[in-house]
């Protein structure tokens, strides 16, 4: 069949990405056959995983294979599998642009990564290794034909910006691409790649573990063995799949190599999880926790999840089941014996995933809790990137809440260049404080700056600040740690010190309370629209006033995040005051005199202005605002 090219220009973002990798994208260029092989190894298990239900799709033949493919005289290097193959939808979508919902971020770490050693973790994060084979090549070739389909397509580009796409006669299903390599250029990483004995070594050293055979065709001998002939088609990969192997029997250098083959990461993996379950249900397991968190952590719709295999058969690619929500950032492979190939999802999830679920999770969490207690330096690495996904699990996981809470990491008023743990705080608490204090805010700063601390400063007491949306979630499900209730200091009552302190502080402000009840039941009055109870404070000791919620309402940065984009009404809240203030004092002396005195009103408006500054929240009526607060600055002038 002869069909018309069609010629297509690359999306602007691969075209930035081509004119990297002309630059030395990799600093060792061999890694192009890694990715390829990758990329053939995935077309292979999705080929076995559809055929679990469609064997038609096998089109009579069940080889799994991989085949390398030297043309010295032509210097060519071609990569083909029998896998799923691509139609040419496919074609467009995966060669001629670049993850799609990461192409802005894409975009802005160009623009800051554009050096040779920065830019290798663009292909990890946004799945682009295919690109790598214009450090190696001229031009190149791709030639597929999806599983069950009747055309081909193939694909042929220079790497200059544009590709050409038309369709073509393919008898096998499957991908093949052809390499037309570059001239050997020593001096800069260009090496000699149509030479078999350094494909077999590439592929003995980052390939090796690849389920399916990978044959070498040339005309000279496959490297291994200069007796045996090319015809003789013996792999050059062992086969057998490292989480299958002993863990005393593989190397650092194996694991991160296999990580990065299932991950797309090209940074080592921060720590590794390797045993093999035995008893009534055996499975083999081998997991990585990353260094790095992907740009998709927290998109709800990226798919996450281990690769679930039966017998080294791949049945599903992301098995959400085998690990909680919380930690679905770990990397790898769970091989069941006894899994059949064509068991239902229903029947997995009640047979056997449960089971593996929690011995999984509590390995991982062994080994979060091992890294605590042994290196501090490293687990601040893992909080850093998992610490947000880490406490969602405080409220998802009820079973292991307990060995959650101990992991748990923030930010407090103790020392501002370090996270603090509740263990840690409590070995701080004052000899007669018996509740751990938190404020939630936006920032760091934010909290520093509120009044709501002021007391609690000049007391000396701690205070652990929340500053991420899912420390409310958190805070639901922390009631108490080490038998210490934990107390937000914006919300409710609030009285520090020895019992006796607390007494004599609670008698001082009912005496307070009824001289300045005039005052308050002005105040309430005329912010009757915005509040719902003005009282005199005990937690303010230099702010004139501030807002708090009663101890069961929802704190201001929940009620923010609830109903961000909703319009919905606000929660009227307490407005406390500060008798001691020269402020409020001189308003009490004022109102004493002519409680009808309208600058007043105009004093009323300004402290609950200044109340929702204080806190970070919005103005309830800027306008009101302003031109009160105007007019008392006449006034005082």
């Amino acid at each position: 069949m002869t069909a018309t090219a069609e010629s297509r220009d690359f999306q602007a973002e691969t075209k930035a990405l081509l004119r990297l990798i002309t630059h030395s994208l990799y600093e060792d260029s061999e890694i192009f056959l890694r990715e390829l092989i990758s990329n053939a190894s995935d077309a292979l298990d999705r080929l076995q995983f559809e055929s679990l239900t469609n064997s038609d799709l096998l089109e009579g033949n069940s080889r799994f294979e991989i085949w390398l493919e030297i043309d010295r005289a032509a210097r060519t290097l071609t990569i083909s599998d029998s896998g799923v193959g691509m139609s040419r939808e496919d074609v467009i979508a995966n060669i001629g642009t670049i993850a799609r919902s990461g192409t802005g971020e894409l975009r802005q770490l160009l623009d800051d990564k554009g050096s040779a050693a920065q830019a290798a973790e663009l292909i990890g994060r946004f799945g682009v290794g295919f690109y790598s084979v214009f450090m190696v090549a001229d031009k190149v070739k791709l030639r597929t034909r999806r599983a069950g389909g009747s055309v081909g397509t193939e694909w042929e580009s220079d790497g200059d910006g544009a590709y050409s796409i038309r369709e073509c006669d393919k008898a096998d299903r499957g991908t093949s691409i052809t390499l037309h390599l570059k001239s050997p250029d020593p001096d800069n990483g260009v090496r000699d790649f149509t030479d078999p004995w350094r494909i077999a070594a590439i592929v003995r050293k980052h390939s090796d573990f690849i389920t399916y055979p990978i044959i070498l065709k040339s005309e000279q001998e496959p490297a291994e063995n200069a007796k045996e002939t090319a015809a003789d088609e013996k792999p050059i990969n062992s086969m057998k799949p490292l989480w299958k192997r002993s863990a005393s029997e593989v190397k650092p250098d194996e694991y991160a190599e296999f990580y990065r083959h299932i991950s797309n990461d090209m940074a080592e993996p921060l720590r590794t999880i390797h045993f093999r379950a035995e008893g009534t249900f055996e499975y083999d397991a081998l997991l990585f926790i990353p260094s790095k968190a992907p740009y998709d952590l927290y998109y709800s719709g990226a798919k996450r999840g281990l690769r679930l295999f039966a017998k080294r058969v791949m049945i599903m690619e992301n098995c959400e089941d085998l690990l909680p929500h919380y930690l679905r950032f770990l990397q790898g492979v769970v091989d069941a014996a006894d899994l059949p190939l064509n068991i239902s999802r229903q029947r997995l999830q009640q047979d056997h995933i449960a089971r593996m679920r929690k011995r999984l999770t509590t390995k991982v969490l062994d080994l979060l809790t091992e890294i605590f207690g042994k290196d501090h330096d490293q687990y601040l690495t893992v909080w850093k990137e998992f610490g947000r996904a880490i406490k969602e699990g405080v409220s998802s996981d009820h079973d292991n809440k307990d060995r959650l809470i101990p992991l748990l990491l923030f930010a407090s008023s103790h020392d501002p260049e370090r996270l603090t743990s509740l263990k840690d705080y409590v070995s701080r608490i004052k000899p007669e404080q018996d509740r751990i204090f938190y404020l939630t805010g936006e920032s760091r700063a934010m909290i520093e700056n509120s009044p709501h601390l002021e007391a609690l400063r000049e007391k000396g007491y701690e205070v652990l600040y929340m500053v991420e949306p899912v420390d409310e979630l958190v805070l639901q499900h922390l009631v108490e740690f080490e038998d210490k209730k934990l107390k937000s200091v914006g919300k409710g009552a609030l009285t520090l010190g020895t019992e006796q302190e607390k007494l004599e502080a609670q008698k001082e402000l009912e005496t307070k309370q009824e001289e300045f009840k005039p005052l308050t039941e002005f105040l309430q009055k005329t912010l009757a629209e915005h509040i719902k109870q003005v009282r005199l404070s005990g937690r303010l000791t230099a702010s004139p006033v501030c807002l708090v919620v009663e101890d069961h309402e929802f704190s201001p940065m929940l009620e923010r995040v609830l109903h961000r984009g909703q319009g919905a009404a606000k929660m009227k809240r307490v407005l406390e005051i500060n008798p001691k203030h020269d402020l409020i004092s001189r308003m009490h002396t004022r109102f004493a005199a002519n409680p009808e005195d309208p600058f007043l009103q105009k004093a009323a408006t300004v402290l609950l202005g200044l109340a929702l500054l204080s806190e970070g929240s919005e103005l309830s009526d800027p306008v009101r605002f302003n031109r009160a607060a105007a007019d008392i600055l006449c006034q005082a002038m």
